[in-house]
C-alpha cells in the first residue's frame, strides 16, 4: 500500500472564512493542497505517513493577502515623515532614482521577510521606477520572493510622464513609452505562470494618472489583456490628486479611468480614498477591486477610504501594507485592526466587523489578484496557505479569537505554511535566517542613503 504523506493540523480555532468556524477543529493537507477541514480530530488512515501540527490554543485562517506594496522602499523609511503625499513622493524620487539591483534585492528580502512574519502568504510588489543602468531591479524582487518562500504577485510599474509633461517626478526617473511597452511584455513573458499553483504571476502596473499619460494607460491595458494578466495602479488616493486630473482632464480620476477602459474585473486600484457616490456604485459595478491602505493613508494624512461602503455595494475589497517608507514596520496583520478603527472613527462602530476584516485581508484579497478560486479560504481544493496564530497567552482574556485577533495586536505566529512548506515557525522566519534578512534590510538602507549623499554634495 502507498503510504501517503499528509500535515494534520488539530486542536486548532478554524476560521474557514468561507462561512464556517470549527472551534476545535482540524485541516488535513497533502502535497501543496487542503483535501479536509472540520470539526475535531481528523480522520486519516493507518497507512498515511502523517506529520502532525498540534494547534492547541490556536487560531487557524487563511494565508493573509497583500494587495498593494512598494519592496524597494523599504530601504528609505524614516523619511519626509510630516509630509502630504505629493511633497513626500518629491521628496523621495532623488534618492530612488540612485537605487541599484542590490539595493532593491536587500530591502525585497526584509520587506517579504517581515511579510512572512506578519502572516502573509501572497504579496504583490508595485515597482515603478527603473533608473538607467542600474541592473535588473525586476528580477530581483522576484528572486527574493523565491528565497523566502511566499506567493508573488509583481506589478511591473511605470511611469513617462515628468514634469516636462506636467507629471509630478522629475525627468530623469520616467521611461518612453516604447521602452515602457518592451520591458513590461518581456517581464510577462519571462515570468509569469499562470498554471494553477502558481507562485509568481505578473501584472501590468502604470504608476497613477498624474504621473503617467493617456496613451500609455490605454497601450498598458491593451497589453495587458492581450497577455492575459491583470491590471494595477494608485488611484483617488488624495484630494490633491482628484484636483489634478480635474484641471487636466476635466474628469474625477475613477471617472478618468473609466473613460479609458480601466475598470473591469481583471482590474485593481490601490487607495480609492476619495471617492463620490457615484464612483462607488461604478466600482462595485464594474467588479474592480481596491487595495485599501488604512495606515499608510494615515501616515501621509490622505483620509479614510469609504470600505464600509463599498463593501455594502458589493464591490471587492482586500487590504494592503503600501510601500515601508509611508508605513514603517506595519505588519500586515495589524491592518486588520486599523481597517477596523478607522472605519469606525468615521461611520461608526457597526461601520465593519472583526470578521469582515479578516475576509478583506483574506478572500477579498485573493478576489483582487483574481485567485480566489485557490486562495483565501480555507476549503478542500484550495492551496494550503495557512497562518496559525497564538492566542493562549494574554489575548485568550477575550473569548472570541477572531476579535482578540482583530482587535489585538498581532499575536505570535505559530506556522505559517505557503503551499504546505513551513515559512515560519515559532514566529521566526525559517526559510532564510532572520538576522541575516534584517541586515539585508538595514544594508540597503545605509547603501541607498550613501548613493544619494554622494549625488547631492
Amino acid at each position: 500500500m502507498t503510504r501517503r504523506a499528509k500535515t494534520v493540523i488539530e486542536n486548532a480555532h478554524v476560521v474557514t472564512v468561507s462561512g464556517d468556524e470549527y472551534p476545535d477543529g482540524h485541516i488535513v493537507v497533502e502535497a501543496d493542497r487542503i483535501t479536509a477541514v472540520g470539526p475535531g480530530r481528523a480522520a486519516v488512515d493507518e497507512a498515511d505517513q502523517v506529520n502532525l501540527i498540534d494547534a492547541a490554543g490556536c487560531l487557524a485562517t487563511p494565508g493573509l493577502v497583500n494587495t498593494h506594496h512598494h519592496l524597494y522602499q523599504w530601504a528609505s523609511q524614516g523619511l519626509a515623515v510630516d509630509s502630504p503625499l505629493f511633497e513626500w513622493l518629491t521628496t523621495l524620487y532623488r534618492p530612488w532614482s540612485k537605487m541599484d539591483a542590490e539595493i532593491v534585492a536587500g530591502a525585497a528580502s526584509a520587506g517579504l521577510g517581515w511579510l512572512a512574519k506578519s502572516g502573509c502568504t501572497t504579496s504583490t510588489d508595485h515597482h515603478y521606477l527603473f533608473p538607467k543602468g542600474r541592473g535588473d531591479l525586476f528580477a530581483a524582487g522576484i528572486e527574493a520572493a523565491r528565497e523566502i518562500g511566499v506567493r508573488f504577485h509583481p506589478c511591473r510599474g511605470s511611469m513617462d510622464r515628468g514634469e516636462s509633461r506636467g507629471g509630478l517626478p522629475p525627468d530623469e526617473v520616467v521611461e518612453d513609452l516604447d521602452t515602457v511597452l518592451t520591458e513590461t511584455a518581456a517581464a510577462i513573458d519571462r515570468y509569469h505562470d499562470p498554471s494553477p499553483g502558481s507562485m509568481l504571476r505578473v501584472a501590468v502596473a502604470p504608476c497613477s494618472p498624474f504621473t503617467v499619460t493617456r496613451e500609455l494607460l490605454v497601450r498598458s491595458a491593451e497589453l495587458a489583456r492581450e497577455k492575459g494578466v491583470r491590471l494595477h495602479t494608485h488611484l483617488a488616493e488624495t484630494l490633491d490628486e482628484e484636483e489634478h486630473t480635474t484641471e487636466q482632464f476635466g474628469m474625477t480620476p475613477v471617472e478618468y479611468m473609466d473613460s479609458i477602459g480601466w475598470l473591469g474585473p481583471d482590474v485593481w486600484l490601490a487607495h480609492c480614498v476619495h471617492l463620490h457616490d457615484t464612483d462607488v456604485k461604478r466600482l462595485a459595478e464594474t467588479r474592480t477591486g481596491t487595495a485599501h491602505c488604512p495606515s499608510s493613508n494615515a501616515r501621509l494624512g490622505a483620509g479614510i477610504a469609504r470600505v464600509s461602503h463599498l463593501l455594502a455595494e458589493g464591490a471587492t475589497v482586500g487590504l494592503g501594507v503600501d510601500g515601508p517608507a509611508s508605513a514603517e514596520l506595519v505588519p500586515l496583520a495589524g491592518e486588520l485592526r486599523q481597517a477596523v478603527y478607522m472605519q469606525r472613527a468615521r461611520y461608526g462602530p457597526t461601520s465593519l466587523t472583526a470578521r469582515q476584516a479578516l475576509e478583506m485581508g483574506t478572500l477579498g484579497g485573493a478576489r483582487c489578484l483574481g485567485r480566489d478560486d485557490e486562495l483565501g479560504t480555507l476549503e478542500p481544493g484550495k492551496l494550503a496557505d495557512i497562518a496559525l496564530w497564538r492566542m493562549d497567552g494574554f489575548h485568550a482574556a477575550v473569548d472570541d479569537p477572531v476579535v482578540a485577533f482583530v482587535f489585538g495586536p498581532t499575536p505570535p505566529l505559530h506556522r505559517l505554511l505557503v503551499g504546505g512548506r513551513t515559512v515560519v515557525a515559532d514566529d521566526t522566519l525559517v526559510t532564510v535566517p532572520e538576522d541575516e534578512v534584517g541586515r539585508r534590510g538595514v544594508a540597503a538602507h545605509r547603501r541607498l542613503m550613501a548613493l544619494a549623499e554622494e549625488v547631492s554634495r
